[in-house]
């Protein structure tokens, strides 16, 4: 089969590789129709998450149809569509039953580097690098899939994979962020990053009652659709604002936004003397993070309100401003999301017409060409927003 395999920083290769094969019991083979480029993984291709080896496949947003089951798998079989979250989880340790699926106690055989790194392991996870179980990803023909009989969605609609694709990571990823604010009716929420979760942050803001968001970014197609798809006030810090965090205060009468929501991570961007210090630190691999978003967004979050972070940080942060997230007495929620948890509703919300998260899309693109666009993705090139790969294209 064709697959997406990691050779090093910036070298990614379209290649040939064996069938994935049934080796567990609670495994399905999965016929991949449409998988998708996540900015979690511009992180292995920049060679920011250690661990990974040569020729491993990468992607953790896909779905397709089941072509194989294991003997235990009974609710799926042979021609079933399925959505897969990207968190693999199996069903029976204490986290699951509690609806904490990302941080599954039994899915990662690679547990203890895990632990190692951070005194406990969470889930494995699809196509993210050794430390997460070495799994191989779904930028590919096909995948295996384990725990099948936990995590997969049968499909029981005729909407089209954009429709639902990103059921498997982002929009969840967003509504969770946005979720973790704890949005009263009519509340102020503002998100840095308009890449794909942040646009899924902002509709799903709106789904749970906010009156106003304001989204950060500096890139025009990103606010322009931020702003007509997401109807968010919106701020190019790179040409508005030399002082974000009082921008966001002029624009709320001085009190800021109630909730802030870091929809960047470890790469963020930035001006100023820290964001210069970042950059030299993680040049000279003193630090992991650049957390520019994530400074604003405590300083700037108003009194009593909820910072909650979707983005992926990786080590410790130099210059957090605890002191000001203490004095304000902020809550900071964070974490991988529990895809599981929100498969369901989610899907109602399309199937109604709440949401159509088709309209983030701006590429779709044979997966042969997945190399060069991980390169206009990460780069922001072409007025790259969202790349959806589509395995049965073929390359002209």
């Amino acid at each position: 089969m064709k697959a997406l395999c990691w050779h090093g920083v910036e070298d990614l290769r379209c290649e040939r590789v064996p069938d994935p094969e049934i080796v567990n019991p609670r495994d399905a083979i999965v016929r991949v129709t449409s998988t998708a480029i996540c900015g979690s993984d511009l992180h292995l291709y920049d060679g920011m998450v250690p661990s990974m080896m040569k020729g491993d496949i990468l992607g953790h947003e896909f779905m397709g149809v089941v072509e194989e089951v294991g003997r235990d798998v009974r609710n799926l079989r042979p021609g079933d569509r399925v959505l897969v979250p990207f968190a693999i989880a199996c069903g029976n340790c204490w986290y699951c039953h509690h609806d904490l699926w990302s941080l599954c106690d039994n899915s990662n055989p690679n547990a203890a580097a895990l632990e190692a790194l951070n005194g406990y392991s969470t889930s494995g996870l699809f196509g993210y690098s050794h430390l997460y179980g070495g799994y191989a990803g779904g930028q590919a023909e096909y995948v295996r899939v384990p725990f099948a009989d936990v995590g997969p969605l049968k499909l029981e609609n005729d909407l089209p994979d954009e429709k639902v694709l990103f059921l498997t990571d982002i929009f969840p990823t967003g509504y969770m962020a946005a979720e973790q604010c704890g949005i009263r009716p009519g509340d102020t929420v503002a998100v840095w990053g308009c890449g794909p979760v942040g646009q899924f942050a902002i509709v799903s803001a709106y789904l749970l009652g906010a009156g106003r968001v304001i989204a950060i970014d500096r890139f025009a197609e990103r606010l322009d659709m931020a702003r007509e798809v997401g109807n968010a006030d919106v701020v190019d810090y790179a040409r508005d604002t030399d002082d974000v965090v009082e921008t966001l205060k002029q624009m709320t009468g001085g009190r800021g936004p109630d909730h802030a929501i870091d929809a960047v991570d470890m790469e963020s961007h930035g001006h100023g003397v820290m964001s210069r210090i970042d950059r030299g630190k993680q040049f000279l691999k003193l630090q992991l993070d650049r957390a520019d978003a994530l400074r604003q967004a405590v300083q700037a979050c108003g009194k009593g309100g909820t910072v909650s972070i979707p983005g992926v940080y990786a080590g410790f942060i130099d210059k957090f401003p605890m002191g000001q997230a203490f004095a304000k007495g902020l809550t900071l929620r964070m974490g991988q999301t529990h895809v599981h948890r929100y498969l369901r509703p989610l899907l109602e919300r399309i199937e109604r017409g709440d949401v159509d998260p088709s309209r983030i899309i701006t590429h779709r693109v044979p997966l042969e060409r997945g190399p060069e666009m991980y390169r206009t993705f990460r780069d922001k090139q072409d007025g790259c927003v969202k790349v959806v790969l589509k395995p049965e294209l073929r390359a002209v």
